[in-house]
């Protein structure tokens, strides 16, 4: 297993943290196949009852996508990508035990997603979510979709087009939020609403959890069909890999 996926197990919780606290958490092919690798794994284990997920470091949860490893992507390899997105995306969706999210820091895009597919979001005040794909000339399929499953349509769009960070308070309000605590408290605070999911009678929680996937099944498919399109064209226009230089070359501090 990498290092950049820590895991424990403690009295029928199993804990999951992203750790490249150096990039922010950011996540690459290979963090992202041993999260699959690490998911499975506690989903196949009978001692493991629910799972919660975590940011190694007080900045992040994680900042999405790293870009260095999509800045030179052509079209085909943004449609290869979305298929790696379905195998995480779709694992989380059809894990049998309740899934918590502690939100130690930002979550932005694709961690943004990723942590909407979970059960409950625990955060803190500081944290702070959205998808700022835009922002790189990435276009975006899976994040409209489950967005709009959660907040309705016109503040997708908003969201979408402007690619702007939302406070913890707005997403509390919202709904993306299920619970703020002080920033010390969010894992605490996570690990115990974890330990009692633990305890619910397992039938019935598998029973719910399948049968919210079965009445979002639809629209996640059509998602990923249309990113398939979408991330090929938006990668062979080039305009990403001109977005993400620009990116880089501005936090470089070049002209």
């Amino acid at each position: 297993m990498s290092d950049t996926i820590l895991s424990s197990v403690s009295d029928g919780v199993g804990l999951i943290m992203l750790n490249r606290p150096q990039v922010l958490n950011a996540w690459d092919g290979p963090m992202r196949a041993a999260l699959v690798e690490k998911l499975r794994a506690f989903e196949c284990d009978e001692s493991v009852r629910s799972i919660v997920i975590t940011g190694a470091g007080e900045r992040a949860f994680s900042a999405g996508q790293d870009l260095n490893e999509t800045k030179r992507f052509s079209g085909d390899d943004g449609k290869a990508w979305i298929a790696e997105w379905e195998v995480l995306y779709g694992l989380v969706r059809s894990l049998t035990k309740p899934f918590i999210a502690a939100l130690n820091g930002v979550a932005a895009g694709s961690a943004f997603q990723f942590s909407l597919l979970t059960d409950i979001r625990i955060a803190h005040s500081g944290v702070k979510m959205g998808q700022p794909e835009i922002n790189s000339g990435i276009a975006s399929t899976l994040g409209p979709w489950i967005m709009r499953e959660m907040i309705g349509l016109s503040r997708t769009i908003e969201l979408t087009l402007t690619g702007r960070m939302m406070s913890a308070e707005e997403c509390l309000r919202i709904g993306l939020i299920s619970e703020l605590v002080e920033q010390e408290r969010v894992l605490p605070r996570a690990l115990e609403l974890a330990q009692e999911l633990a305890r619910k009678p397992p039938v019935a929680m598998r029973l719910n959890k399948a049968r919210f996937r079965e009445v979002t099944e639809a629209g996640f498919v059509n998602a990923l069909r249309a990113g398939e399109v979408m991330q090929k064209e938006s990668y062979g226009s080039g305009e990403p890999a001109r977005m993400m230089e620009a990116f880089f070359r501005q936090r470089a501090g070049q002209k």
